[in-house]
């Protein structure tokens, strides 16, 4: 409704807008506690040495997209004529289930649970994104895959992790 309701504002009043749909983002700066995405929940559970914790079967899919590619597909939206009265997508263009990124992320399967799915029925069971409009209209692409995506990710929130030690350590002195 929001969408459409924003569309129609274009369409009425010529008002310059764009619907944009980011799908899962993921990087940096995100939340890594349980409102937090997939990516830095089950990378900030490796690194505190927990098990990766999967809610229902895990087959489930996800179309993630790191930070970085995001950032750019909004600004060349923001700067496109082209992309007045649009609705575009932004995706890697791929899914992968959350058994497969539980153990991209964690490396061993003995690291990895299942746990009953309280909300099964409100879990989406597969998404993959459709990005070729943005291609056409933006010249976007997504460029970090996945695993590379993970690496930056893990050593943003490695690093995030010691330098909150070391503030903790300066205040315990």
């Amino acid at each position: 409704a929001g969408e459409d309701l924003a569309i129609s504002y274009y369409h009425a009043y010529g008002l310059p807008v764009t619907v944009l749909r980011p799908f899962n983002t993921y990087g940096p700066y995100q939340k890594s506690n349980m409102e937090g995405g997939v990516v830095p929940i089950f990378i900030s559970q490796k690194l505190e040495r927990k098990t990766l914790n999967i809610f229902g079967d895990g087959n489930q899919t996800r179309d993630l997209l790191y930070v970085e590619d995001c950032a750019d597909f909004i600004v060349r939206a923001a700067l496109s004529d082209k992309a007045n009265g649009e609705i575009l997508n932004a995706g890697y263009g791929e899914d992968i289930s959350i058994n497969d990124l539980a153990l991209l992320i964690a490396q061993s399967p003995d690291r990895i649970k299942h746990v009953e799915h309280i909300h099964p029925h409100s879990e989406i069971p597969k998404l993959v994104c459709d990005y070729s409009k943005a291609k056409e209209l933006l010249g976007w692409v997504p460029r970090t895959p996945l695993s590379e995506g993970i690496k930056k990710t893990e050593a943003w929130l490695r690093n995030r992790r010691k330098e909150e030690a070391q503030r903790s350590e300066m205040h315990t002195e």
